[in-house]
């Protein structure tokens, strides 16, 4: 076998053992959350309000943050954002039928600031949390 050869083999095992690596830690982490979310680790904060609900989840210094519209339906307007104190807020806005997010920053033992909104009626504001 020629050296080109040998390193196409090597690339394709390298590329099949990134993918496995990769799978496996989108499954544990979607497990592991126990939610649609796509959040690891576990729920620390929940807010309902009129039109959804927005969850946190923390892990070895990060936080996730989710909103999920209280009904499907159409398309609209819904949001999530988290700020750690001292940065700028990390932003998932869109047009979505049923979920906002995962958006994920790394806090450490700083306090983050978190927002959630579905349509034009209903959002949350946590004001500054975990400290």
């Amino acid at each position: 076998m020629d050296s080109g050869g040998i390193r196409r083999r090597l690339a394709l095992g390298a590329a099949v053992l990134a993918a496995a690596g990769v799978l496996g830690f989108v499954a544990s982490g979607t497990a592991e959350a126990g939610t649609v979310s796509g959040c690891a680790g576990s729920e620390v904060w929940t807010r309902q309000f009129s039109s959804g609900v927005t969850h946190v989840y923390r892990r070895d210094g990060y936080i996730c943050a989710v909103t999920v519209a209280r009904h499907s339906g159409p398309a609209r307007t819904m949001s999530v954002s988290v700020q750690v104190r001292g940065g700028r807020p990390v932003v998932d806005k869109g047009r979505y039928q049923q979920l906002a997010g995962p958006v994920t920053v790394h806090a450490g033992h700083r306090c983050v600031w978190v927002k959630g909104s579905v349509g034009s009626s209903g959002s949350v504001d946590s004001g500054w949390i975990l400290c």
